[in-house]
């Protein structure tokens, strides 16, 4: 649906192979389908993961251990674990490595950003509230069981964690499979809160961050990220294996996203 379609598309990439466990949908796109991921690492210097958290802690090791760059989807992983494994190995490798956090690469989004540092922000709320669990091709196996907070709290936590300074602490109460509300403590002595749903019947709202300062406010919701986050993702994301230098959306970023997650999801159990 995006992973092999933005890579082909260019023009800072070509997708030079698929590894999948459907080699007949990956076939489609042209490329080369590798029946062994050794075969892809052999013939690629970047591998895009569009797989459950959980193979991508596993194999995002062994690509980065192959020396190879990782545009690594969120959540890093299924567990802190896994994804302390993931950051650790990245950084030994020494690879290049960036987040599918899709709300950062908007040019909105980051004009957002700069209009909260003029307000003198203390405050905030993002809500992310769909059907998605109900059916349909996001109705997978992991979010079913995990829910909401795995699957899009890292987007609402980035987001709060970029607008407001470091998130430094988390209260979660809820239902994972259901509504869950977190209320995030930032370094900066912000204090913002989130609610997250996948399992709301009907149309859903805009996903949505609004932040609150003492010279004012200023919203942002997703209608608005625009169809060209994806290519400059890539833009960037060439710009980080070519010229080194890291990106502030890397591995270690999605780690520290985890680590707030699993904080979260261990005071709901």
């Amino acid at each position: 649906m995006v992973h092999a379609p933005m890579l082909a598309a260019g023009p800072n990439t070509r997708l030079a192979g698929v590894w999948a466990r459907r080699p007949e949908a990956a076939a489609r796109f042209g490329a080369p389908v590798f029946e062994r991921i050794e075969e892809l690492f052999d013939n690629c210097e970047a591998v895009a993961f569009s797989v459950p958290p959980a193979v991508q802690a596993e194999l995002g090791v062994l690509a980065a251990k192959a020396g190879k760059a990782l545009l690594l989807e969120k959540p890093l992983a299924a567990d802190l674990n896994g994804a302390r494994r993931l950051a650790e190995a990245v950084a030994k490798a020494g690879v290049a490595s960036q987040m599918v956090l899709t709300w950062r690469y908007s040019p909105a989004t980051r004009a957002f950003l700069a209009r909260v540092t003029a307000i003198e922000p203390f405050g905030g709320r993002a809500a992310n509230i769909s059907g998605a669990m109900l059916g349909g091709a996001f109705a997978t196996s992991w979010r079913l069981e995990r829910g909401a907070i795995l699957d899009v709290g890292p987007h609402m936590i980035d987001m709060l964690d970029a607008a407001l300074g470091r998130v430094v602490g988390v209260r979660a109460h809820g239902n994972p499979l259901g509504w869950v509300g977190l209320l995030l403590e930032h370094e900066t002595g912000a204090v913002s809160e989130v609610s997250l749903c996948m399992s709301v019947p009907g149309e859903s709202p805009p996903s949505d961050v609004e932040i609150y300062g003492r010279l004012g406010r200023e919203s942002m919701d997703d209608t608005r990220l625009g169809s060209d986050v994806f290519s400059l993702m890539l833009m960037e994301f060439e710009r980080t294996v070519r010229r080194g230098g890291g990106h502030p959306l890397d591995a270690a970023h999605g780690l520290r996203l985890q680590e707030i997650i699993a904080a979260a999801e261990e005071q709901l159990d």
